[in-house]
């Protein structure tokens, strides 16, 4: 146990379960590739005959659930946990970033500063939530205190945060990048714009806008909305430099979002955040398992999903009380 933490430490127990399987991470490319392939069959169907646009945009909901489970395979790839060969994790990655509109060694740059930051006061500002103290909300000027306020409200984080994050964002290298994540971004954006290309003089540009951008966007809402609640929710823990504990950033930092079967298959069992926050190379496949056979990882206060729904109105952190709070 850490000498400031209340927690077991699960990390040990943790380390067995790193290993992955081949043959189950072929399975979730197989029942997430072949389905999405379909949807999209289906919506060009419906935008060739006279079918109500209606019926297509009902089609991309479903299509978005299964492009936030690519995506959190694409994530699996990043930790190079989901197949058990680093240059097939780093392939497949690539591949699927293109359908996630993000570049592999660009965001795997910056999600690996997430996970030895987050949490942290004094290293804030890779790969999370926007986030100020109490103090420093109520010592900024105007302007920031307004586009803080902006920032944080649902409409723009999740309705414009998705298109800015995925369509135009992504688009462009991170900050302080080298070479190969430039050339990342680089061969993600030509794989694109070949996409839209093939797309041009098969379905029609129309067409695969039509399709993409609501499937897109609402994939963006939905993964900025797991993103969000893993780590902005009652409670929670943040920590200065000096201060910050990794076992308590894990256990009270990162939730435990105990969703319905159905959302937790589609979410590729993203749920079980504080698992992977303890240890970031278990396959998502494989959370489950921890979280059944290994009792101090039961320890965490599960989120509910209607207790999720209110952790909008929590915008700052208050260091004097430990906790997020509303705006004053």
């Amino acid at each position: 146990m850490q000498a400031n933490s209340p927690w077991p430490d699960a990390r040990p127990a943790l380390h067995p379960y790193r290993t992955p399987s081949r043959g189950k991470a072929i399975w979730q490319l197989i029942n997430t590739l072949v389905p999405y392939a379909g949807l999209w069959y289906l919506m060009i169907l419906s935008n060739r005959h006279d079918f109500s646009y209606l019926w297509t945009l009902a089609l991309s909901v479903v299509a978005a659930a299964f492009l936030v489970r690519l995506f959190i395979l694409f994530h699996d790839c990043v930790h190079s946990s989901f197949l058990p060969s680093r240059r097939a994790n780093t392939w497949v990655g690539r591949l699927l970033g293109v359908l996630v509109f993000t570049s592999f060694d660009d965001w795997r740059l910056s999600h690996l500063r997430h996970h030895v930051s987050y949490a942290n006061l004094d290293t804030r500002g890779f790969g999370d939530i926007w986030t100020l103290t109490l103090r420093e909300y109520n010592q900024s000027p105007r302007l920031k205190r307004w586009l803080y306020r902006l920032y944080r409200n649902p409409v723009v984080l999740l309705g414009f945060g998705a298109i800015f994050n995925f369509l135009l964002s992504n688009r462009l290298p991170s900050r302080k990048v080298q070479h190969k994540e430039r050339k990342s971004v680089l061969f993600t954006d030509l794989a694109i714009v070949g996409i839209f290309l093939v797309a041009a003089q098969t379905i029609g540009w129309q067409t695969y806008l039509l399709i993409q951008l609501p499937v897109l966007w609402l994939a963006g809402m939905g993964g900025i909305w797991l993103f969000y609640v893993q780590h902005q929710f009652e409670g929670g823990y943040w920590a200065r430099k000096g201060d910050w504990d990794p076992l308590r950033a894990a256990m009270e930092g990162s939730s435990f979002y105990q969703l319905p079967t159905i959302l937790r298959w589609f979410s590729a069992n993203i749920g079980y955040h504080h698992i992977h926050h303890l240890n970031a190379r278990i396959p998502n496949y494989r959370l489950p398992e921890c979280y059944d056979e290994v009792s101090a990882v039961r320890a965490k206060e599960p989120l509910t999903l209607r207790q999720s729904l209110h952790t909008f109105r929590l915008k700052l952190w208050d260091e004097s009380q430990q906790k997020m709070v509303a705006f004053p």
